[in-house]
């Protein structure tokens, strides 16, 4: 059995195939994590949902912040943008189980010694803290509540964490570090605009995984979102968005013996979009 942890496909469903077909993956022997933002800017999103969906168990998804749009517009709390490829999903004569699937995919992972998340981790979370709180949004998702829950959950604030938040505001600070996450400061307040890579911090702030004082910086953390980024040098960081909707690749890292070892395997996307 082999366990893969897959970056951002966004909708790339043949370089998801060819990489699938590379590591010579079989959803009766291995799984496979995605690390979310599985739809939308790519040109085919349903065909990458209608594949994992397929896989059952093995493909275990995380939610990015793409896929949360995508149930946001389905909702209709927010409109499709320009560049927003996810019509195919909408206008399938089954979207309803397709969104229903997308919603009750998870927020974070915690096995095999490793985290894993879309974007990041706020330095005051531990591993097991973040956990619980993906897990109150996951509960948010799969409830009759979404639609009311998606309406909210828009916003830069509160932009730092503080246990005694509570409601909405608790929830938009939990989803969105761990789907919008690149920069914050060294308490843990978090900066949204900057995308660059992570030598280009703006003033005051650091990347989040080189916060000071992280609780979970003896933890293996695997993670995509951040195209930008580049090797990090760390073996236990695992950033595996590569860009592969940008004209970069899509990546995998087959586990090793640990958290810590493995292999990366990477195909260049044929369905390149370009960036806006």
């Amino acid at each position: 059995m082999a366990l893969y942890f897959i970056g951002d496909i966004q909708g790339c469903d043949a370089a998801l195939g060819q990489l699938l077909e590379k590591i010579d993956f079989s959803p009766s022997r291995d799984t496979a994590y995605l690390l979310g933002d599985l739809v939308n800017r790519g040109p085919a999103s349903e065909a990458t949902l209608r594949r994992l969906m397929g896989y059952g168990a093995s493909a275990r998804c995380l939610l990015g912040n793409h896929d949360l749009h995508l149930l946001a517009i389905a909702h209709g709390v927010r409109p499709a943008l320009r560049h927003d490829t996810v019509n195919d999903i909408l206008h399938a004569p089954d979207r309803n189980a397709l969104l229903d699937w997308l919603r009750h995919q998870h927020m974070a992972f915690f096995e095999h010694g490793c985290l894993m998340v879309h974007a990041g981790v706020l330095p005051g979370w531990s591993a097991e803290k973040t956990m619980a709180l993906a897990a109150e949004v996951e509960t948010v998702l799969r409830s009759d509540g979404l639609g009311e829950f998606l309406q909210q959950m828009y916003g830069d604030e509160p932009r730092a964490w503080d246990d005694a938040l509570t409601g909405v505001a608790r929830l938009r600070v939990v989803v969105n570090a761990l789907t919008r996450l690149r920069f914050c400061t060294p308490e843990g307040v978090m900066e949204f605009t900057a995308k660059e890579a992570a030598g280009k911090a703006p003033d005051g702030h650091v990347p989040w995984f080189d916060a000071p004082h992280r609780q979970t910086e003896n933890v293996t953390v695997a993670f995509g979102h951040w195209s930008t980024l580049g090797p990090t040098g760390r073996s236990n960081l695992l950033a595996l968005d590569t860009g592969c909707v940008w004209g970069g690749c899509l990546s995998a890292w087959r586990l090793g013996t640990s958290a810590t070892t493995g292999e990366l395997v990477q195909v260049k996307c044929p369905q390149a979009q370009k960036p806006g």
